[in-house]
């Protein structure tokens, strides 16, 4: 099962989605703006390319399931400069637009979107840029509210929400539609940190009661990523390979962890771990 998950395509554009966001926010935190160029920088990240702005036209929006045509988003390279420079200022100006952050958000997304700027990677640069401009309005110290989640598994409102502002200019429900997805993330974010928190002190006392070698170090391995290798533990712990092999199996055999083999290299799932991630992204229905 989880050899599958790793092998999966997603996984590569899941790898990239955070290295963007981390291109993102270092850019954001050093400057305090969020900029055109900063994001040509994040989804240069996100598509291993510098293609930047569309120069070329034929870029249009289709519905996914009829394939009818809904939308063409400007299609002249000096326009979407223009429009991405009135969006950069929107964005950082706060005298353009004295609305409610959280609104601005919605805004600009919305506008985000509308212009379409690259030829690939406007969804998730579009999303990345939400959250950092959270970070920039002081909202979130740092980028974890992932809106991608709930944008995803209700994008047919997601997309229908977006069409009706630009033919019935019904900006109301497509604000409150971003708000409640700013809400349910919020919350469910909440909860997951909760409950890593709780699984996290769980196997913090069982090992400690149950096992000498237990440590601090050795916790913070486990927790680090849902699974950890003999190299990992060796390295964070300063300990042999063989002894870190052996604690490792050790916890293996107490059921705290999950042997998996992955090409040449073994993977040790933190079982309780795993199980609370998959729960929440729904991986285990």
């Amino acid at each position: 099962m989880f050899s599958e998950f790793i092998q999966n395509a997603s996984a590569k554009e899941v790898k990239n989605y955070v290295s963007a966001l981390q291109v993102g926010y270092g850019l954001v935190r050093d400057s305090r703006l969020l900029t055109a160029n900063h994001m040509i920088s994040i989804q240069a990240e996100l598509e291993k390319n510098r293609a930047g702005f569309r120069k070329v036209p034929g870029t249009e929006l289709k519905n996914l399931e009829t394939g009818e045509l809904i939308y063409t988003p400007p299609q002249d390279h000096d326009t979407i400069v223009a429009l991405m420079n009135n969006l950069e200022r929107f964005i950082n100006d706060p005298g353009f637009c004295e609305a409610d952050p959280l609104v601005k958000m919605a805004i600009i997304h919305y506008q985000f979107e509308s212009i379409h700027p690259f030829y690939d990677g406007n969804g998730r640069t579009g999303r990345i840029i939400n959250v950092l401009y959270l970070v920039m309005q002081g909202l979130l110290d740092i980028p974890v509210l992932y809106l991608s989640r709930h944008i995803i598994r209700t994008k047919s409102d997601y997309y229908r929400l977006l069409q009706d502002v630009r033919e019935k200019d019904d900006w109301e429900a497509w604000v409150v539609y971003m708000l409640g997805a700013v809400e349910k993330t919020s919350k469910a974010n909440i909860r997951l940190i909760q409950g890593i928190r709780s699984t996290m002190q769980d196997y913090k006392h069982r090992i400690r009661r149950e096992f000498r070698f237990y440590s601090q170090d050795l916790i913070n391995n486990l927790f680090f990523h849902p699974y950890t290798k003999i190299e990992l533990v060796e390295r964070d712990l300063k300990v042999s390979r063989l002894t870190a092999a052996k604690y490792l199996n050790t916890l293996t055999e107490a059921g705290f962890l999950r042997k998996e083999k992955f090409g040449r290299s073994n993977y040790f799932i933190n079982v309780a771990l795993y199980s609370l991630l998959a729960k929440e992204e729904g991986l285990d229905q």
